[in-house]
């Protein structure tokens, strides 16, 4: 081991992390793959390890553009116009069940796409919504931030719905099936939770009555050169695309609930995902006359540069000793019965993935569990505590994941202004109390299933 491997590979890790940071609007894998690069010349990873690398995220990447490659296609159906119109449609005047009703169509989308995938599709959408209802900027705080919490948070009761856990679900051997059955009615009860703290703590400036209407928001002109369905068959007209979009989301749930069932029978995930797309993109084909050839385009292919990148990043601080020196530290807490296993990974992964943010917390988490000498059923626990630290408690700084620096970004471009205080004041009391109750919530739930 070369002197300047160790310091090399620490500071490429720190250097990219806080570009990150620093420089939100740029794209992450620019970073990623610069620190990746550095330290691979350190010596740190070698050539055979990329190819276990290749391995360990390539099913989990896979996926995830799948799943964003049929986000697109709903987005040429017209699909999130509708569904925002559909969400003023049924508030019928009350803000209060606007409220309710954005969480759950972010939470939806989270668990339909992912949750990167759904604050980019969301936040911008919302953002006119609010706009066109007469909002000022103070109250459409309430929508967009507990919008954004929700979409982020909501990878946590599927792993499909987030790159970062379908990447530690292969680390720890375990599959999709399993972790659903496991973490699904922890962590939904965790956003139930989340979602009434944030209703109770913006209760006071929440809008009472709003527009029962969003005509002409979208500009649905029966002239094809104003109709978001551009190019469609006339059978596909204002009045009967309900019932079109109501086909294609039972479809796309139809696609979502294959993945789990191929993943109890033992069928790669990725192949299930990749045949819902291309279905999808077929169906777009015969009734919009969309060729899929734009998906080349559209389909943002920086997501797999950057979590392979990060993920060499994180390879190279295990090969020069960082999970040794994290299994000494944290054999003593796995170890002390499954509430004790739950909480403390859970706090544990909360508080780095808001120091270093949540992509490189989680994996670090993951690598280091399997090589604890856990029994199984700790193994799992601690991993999936390690899931709700790294989905839910990250959700404290808005640095604490990629989704949230996406989100601040995008505020910051339709001039919708929060400051850290602003988020701060929100966050520091709800995110605290959900992430405790989820983790206990955990460990009892597993005990009893188990």
């Amino acid at each position: 081991m070369s002197e300047l491997m160790i310091p090399l590979t620490i500071l490429s890790f720190l250097c990219t992390i806080a570009f990150i940071f620093w420089r939100p609007q740029v794209n992450e894998a620019i970073p990623a793959t610069v620190g990746a690069v550095l330290v691979l010349l350190s010596g740190s990873v070698t050539l055979s390890d990329l190819g276990v690398i290749t391995e360990t995220i390539g099913g989990a990447a896979i996926t995830i553009m799948a799943t964003i490659v049929m986000a697109i296609v709903l987005e040429s159906f017209g699909f999130f116009q509708w569904a925002a119109e559909k969400l003023v449609e049924k508030a019928k005047g009350s803000g209060f069940r606007l409220f309710w009703l954005v969480n759950l169509f972010c939470f939806l989308m989270t668990l339909f796409v992912n949750n990167d995938g759904s604050i980019l599709i969301t936040t911008p959408i919302l953002i006119m919504v609010l706009h066109h209802l007469g909002l000022k900027n103070h109250q459409k705080i309430p929508f967009l931030l507990s919008g954004a919490l929700i979409a982020t948070a909501s990878s946590a009761p599927i792993g499909v719905s987030n790159i970062v856990n379908l990447i530690a679900l292969k680390i720890v051997h375990m599959d999709l099936y399993m972790h659903t059955a496991m973490m699904f009615i922890p962590a939904t009860l965790g956003l139930i939770l989340l979602v009434a703290l944030l209703f109770a703590n913006f209760y006071r400036i929440l809008p009472r009555t709003i527009p029962t209407t969003m005509a002409g928001l979208w500009n649905y002109s029966p002239d094809k050169q104003h109709h978001p369905l551009k190019g469609a068959p006339l059978e596909i007209t204002v009045e009967n695309r309900g019932k079109f979009m109501r086909n294609i989301l039972i479809f796309v749930f139809a696609v979502r609930v294959g993945l789990f069932v191929a993943s109890y029978f033992q069928i790669p995930v990725a192949l299930a995902a990749v045949f819902g797309s291309l279905v999808l993109l077929g169906w777009r084909w015969y009734r919009l006359r969309i060729p899929p050839t734009d998906m080349v385009k559209k389909t943002p292919w920086y997501i797999l540069v950057f979590a392979f990148s990060m993920y060499v990043i994180i390879y190279g601080l295990h090969n020069i000793g960082l999970t040794q020196w994290l299994i000494n530290f944290l054999q003593p807490i796995a170890s002390g019965g499954l509430l004790h296993a739950s909480v403390m990974m859970g706090v544990l992964v909360s508080i780095l993935s808001n120091l270093f943010n949540n992509h490189p917390a989680l994996m670090v988490g993951t690598i280091t569990l399997t090589s604890m000498g856990l029994d199984p059923l700790t193994l799992k626990i601690s991993y999936l505590a390690s899931v709700i630290g790294s989905d839910v408690g990250s959700l404290l700084l808005p640095i604490g994941t990629l989704a949230t620096l996406m989100w601040m970004h995008i505020l910051k471009k339709n001039k919708v202004k929060i400051t850290w205080g602003e988020y701060l004041k929100v966050t520091s009391v709800v995110i605290p109390i959900t992430v405790m109750f989820t983790l206990v919530i955990l460990a009892y739930w597993v005990s009893w299933i188990f």
